[in-house]
């Protein structure tokens, strides 16, 4: 049996929505389609403004232009990450200042970012790893006490909530993927969320290349030009065609997600009991949409264990090379191997096994299977 790491769901809807995109000639960008989708997540996820963007990495730069992050300032955000937010403060001229995470959820420690706070500190980047929420009370409470912008990478998140409130919108900003691995798909796209109108309207700005293009759209001025520093975020709408198609579904997939997700979960239960793996820790106050199931296992046994499954048609994987020790990481920004060990510690044991919508039970019992023999070899 062959089973991919990632399969996006993709069904006549989709197929008839980017279909009528192109019959009726709209493919350009910020357009009828583009509008209605950012209509639709705005309600979904009940925030004031969502703006589609061409990717995650695009919302994340519009966030930082958007806030005035500039030389000087520094950005607290996990070591534990894809480099996205990392490169969109680094654009702006500012100071990526990396924290440690929790060892059991893979989020950020709100403890440690308290220690890293200093006069230059501008925001902080959570990542809501797995789309299970960060610890958002006391993070809130933290930024708001110390007058910080709180971004939520929320890239993995959509739908996922943290005690009710759907993630990306319990920040000033959020932003969320598209991208074909994630559980809602346009083959590459993102938004911007917000609740701050200032920051919507700078943000819209920022993504139509510095102009006051949108509210030309809107009727609110007689002609367009050039008013700030911006660039070209703006989705075609033959992706948010495809985009809002999925959006519709986003229950279904999530649920069909869920199914694969707690099967594993409780499945592995007796391996964990016996000292084999460590489960994902679960968060009482998150609501996880099932993005990823990661576990950990002996740092020895990792990569054997991970050639074992692939061996056997298991398309398991590692996950984030941590930032701090990256290339760059020490390089450019003076971090060194050690300086996170918890960080260190999580990425040298996770593995994340297969999982997308139209997974089977049976296959899921596959994938658990070659795990348990897996276990075995690699021991």
């Amino acid at each position: 049996m062959e089973i991919p790491f990632v399969k996006p769901q993709l069904t006549q809807n989709e197929y008839d929505a980017v279909l009528a995109a192109l019959q009726q000639l709209n493919i350009g960008g910020n357009g009828k389609i583009g509008r209605e989708t950012q209509a639709w997540l705005k309600s979904y996820l009940a925030t004031e403004h969502a703006l589609l963007t061409t990717s995650c990495t695009h919302a994340l730069e519009m966030a930082m232009m958007a806030l005035g992050i500039g030389p000087g300032d520094e950005v607290i955000l996990p070591s534990f990450a894809f480099v996205t937010a990392a490169s969109a403060i680094l654009r702006q001229g500012a100071r990526p200042v990396f924290a440690e995470i929790d060892e059991s959820t893979f989020n950020i420690d709100p403890h440690d970012v308290a220690n890293r706070i200093t006069p230059r500190t501008r925001a902080v980047v959570v990542v809501h790893y797995a789309g299970q929420g960060s610890q958002l009370d006391e993070l809130l409470a933290l930024t708001a006490h110390h007058q910080l912008w709180l971004i939520e990478d929320a890239a993995q998140a959509i739908g996922a909530k943290y005690q009710g409130k759907m993630l990306g919108t319990l920040g000033h900003i959020g932003c969320f993927s598209f991208h074909n691995t994630k559980n809602i798909v346009a083959g590459e796209g993102g938004a911007f969320v917000t609740n701050d109108l200032a920051i919507n309207q700078r943000a819209e700005i920022i993504r139509e290349k510095g102009t006051n293009r949108s509210a030309f759209l809107r009727g609110e001025v007689d002609k367009y030009t050039w008013v700030d520093v911006g660039s070209s975020y703006v989705v075609s709408d033959l992706l948010a065609a495809l985009l809002l198609a999925q959006l519709r579904r986003i229950d279904e997939i999530n649920a069909a997600r869920r199914r694969i997700w707690w099967h594993y979960y409780h499945q592995m239960e007796s391996l964990e009991i016996a000292g084999r793996l460590t489960r994902p820790g679960l968060d009482p106050h998150a609501e996880h949409n099932a993005h990823i199931y990661a576990f950990r296992v002996p740092p020895k046994q990792r990569d054997s264990l991970l050639e074992y499954l692939k061996a056997h048609g298991v398309g398991a994987t590692f996950h984030f090379v941590p930032l701090h020790s990256s290339p760059y990481g020490q390089k450019h920004l003076g971090y060194k191997p050690g300086d996170f060990p918890v960080t260190e510690a999580v990425s040298d044991s996770l593995i994340r096994l297969p999982l997308f919508p139209d997974m089977s039970l049976e296959q899921a019992d596959y994938v658990l299977k070659i795990l348990n023999d897996g276990l075995h070899y690699a021991n």
